[in-house]
């Protein structure tokens, strides 16, 4: 395949003066043209092409679309693709292997293409493999599974079949969608410049910058136990991840912290992510000096920050000590990998900005469970476990397990997190995740604390909620002293101005952000979700 797709693209190198000269002719004709004006793109002189491309496609376009799952010869499924309009699928068991569960074949007929030089690439899953191909020609094509990774494997393809996903951008859009992803992960200004673009594209987020200085000379005397830090970084490794979580959740924040006084009244923050000597991330209580000493002077993320302080009947309200006693029951103990994505994920469907959904979340599990067994089983086997009520099955013993019941993957990632679950390392909370538990237990939610699972909260939730400073005037002297717009917080470092949607506007209520949607790009949430 490595070869025709060469010569494939060699043919486009010969025939570009020929095709680009008679294009206007050929769109008189009936009958399907021999080259799409889009495969021309990568082969124009990169001035041309690069702004036609750019508006073409994103780094969204490196997802893949679940287009469905086939099982047997007699329910054969049909869809229209990216490049062929007409397509059908169907599996066929055998034992070729001659093994006690055999193996099968997925057969894939392609036909229709819009033109002669495109590519539909796809990619097939199972619980316990995921796989990949690309198709050229019009004709059946046929994915080999040799045997099936046991009796599971077997039981759960003949009854749930193999999924099948349609990389929509084809093979140069998925190409060029890497070439945009790269760049977000990159610690230069180049990278910067991508994570605000993609944030714009795909938020409606816009970036004004700020008049300068754009490091606040704060106070810490005006700094109090309870008061909120929203950070974002919008570089590097954390600004790439930062991004993403932003996109899929609706907030505007990606990081967090908290500040608290002790009996001596000396000022610290605590972080859950903080990076220890050894590389981990952990839950730490740092001094407000060394906090922010390094956010300052060597954080490399570029980090926007905005101190959110709570009103003064919270404030009031607010047990310093029961805040104290948590956060150090939480000190030195790891970050909350368990529980971080199911915050976000609280519905069937309306979580998933497209093409992202269920099936794709699953077959992303399935890979790095692949790469990264243990990591894979940090991040969600425990938490699956808990929601289904067993322990230590694996991923694909999971999605099998799912099946058994009856359910479906998607039902079980809406299931919520329970703030009093104990995983094999501790208590598991995200950064937002640790600092709303202080509230819980410092009183900030009573009457209805037990009623509220604080891990089901996103950034954008903490935010929102109707804990904050109302009133301008009674915000310090230096907060945003510097800046023509008066906003309701402090933004105290950042070139650009801290939007936050929605901020300091919902009471809290039973059962608050269980079943909230999270579409972009207006991320509509119904009341009381």
């Amino acid at each position: 395949m490595a070869s025709s797709a060469s010569s494939s693209l060699l043919l486009k190198l010969i025939y570009v003066p020929i095709i680009l000269t008679s294009l206007l002719s050929l769109q008189v004709w009936s009958f399907k043209s021999p080259l799409n004006p889009q495969d021309l793109l990568p082969v124009l002189p990169r001035q041309v092409s690069w702004p036609i491309i750019n508006s073409l496609h994103s780094a969204v376009d490196l997802l893949p679309s679940f287009v469905g799952a086939v099982s047997s010869p007699d329910d054969a499924l049909e869809w229209k693709g990216s490049c062929f309009y007409e397509n059908r699928a169907w599996m066929e068991f055998h034992n070729n292997s001659g093994t006690e569960f055999g193996g099968g074949t997925l057969h894939i007929k392609v036909s229709k293409a819009h033109s002669w030089t495109c590519v539909d690439l796809y990619l097939f899953a199972t619980p316990y493999r995921v796989t990949w191909d690309y198709y050229f020609l019009s004709r059946e094509h046929t994915l080999d599974f040799k045997e099936w990774e046991g009796k599971a494997e077997y039981e759960y393809v003949k009854n749930r079949g193999v999924s099948i996903f349609l990389m929509k951008a084809g093979m140069f859009g998925t190409l060029r969608a890497l070439w945009d992803v790269f760049p977000l992960f990159t610690n230069t200004g180049w990278g910067e410049k991508a994570n605000l673009r993609f944030l714009n594209k795909h938020m409606g987020a816009s970036f004004v910058a700020r008049p300068e200085p754009w490091v606040t000379n704060v106070s810490a005397d005006d700094i109090h136990s309870g008061d909120f830090l929203a950070v974002s970084k919008i570089r590097g490794r954390w600004g790439a991840f930062e991004t993403l979580e932003k996109w899929v959740s609706g907030a505007y924040a990606g990081h967090t912290a908290v500040c608290l006084r002790d009996s001596d009244g000396k000022l610290w923050v605590g972080e859950s992510g903080h990076e220890n000597e050894k590389g981990e991330d952990i839950i730490a209580v740092l001094p407000w000096d060394e906090w922010w000493e390094f956010e300052v002077n060597k954080d490399d993320s570029n980090p926007h920050i905005a101190l959110l302080p709570l009103h003064p009947d919270m404030r009031a309200k607010f047990n310093e000590t029961a805040a104290w006693e948590y956060a150090r029951s939480m000190d030195g103990m790891p970050y909350g990998y368990h529980n971080m994505i199911f915050s976000w994920i609280d519905t069937i469907s309306e979580n998933y900005p497209p093409p992202l959904d269920a099936h794709l979340v699953a077959s992303v599990m399935t890979i790095w469970n692949q790469i990264q067994p243990e990591y894979a089983a940090n991040m969600w086997n425990e938490a699956l476990n808990k929601r289904l009520g067993t322990k230590g099955l694996s991923l694909p013993e999971i999605l099998v397990e799912v099946e058994k019941r009856g359910s479906s993957f998607a039902e079980l990632l809406t299931i919520p997190e329970q703030d009093d679950w104990i995983y094999s390392d501790g208590k598991s909370t995200s950064c937002v995740a640790f600092i709303l538990e202080m509230y819980k237990e410092a009183g900030l939610f009573d009457p209805i604390a037990s009623s509220i699972q604080v891990t089901e909260f996103t950034i954008k939730d903490a935010y929102t909620l109707s804990f904050f400073e109302n009133n301008s005037s009674r915000l310090p002297k230096w907060c945003n002293s510097e800046d023509t717009v008066k906003m309701p917080y402090c933004q105290i470092r950042g070139k650009y101005r801290m939007e936050l949607p929605g901020y300091n506007s919902l009471k809290p209520y039973p059962r608050m952000n269980e079943r909230c949607p999270s579409l972009p790009p207006k991320y509509f949430r119904p009341q009381n979700c």
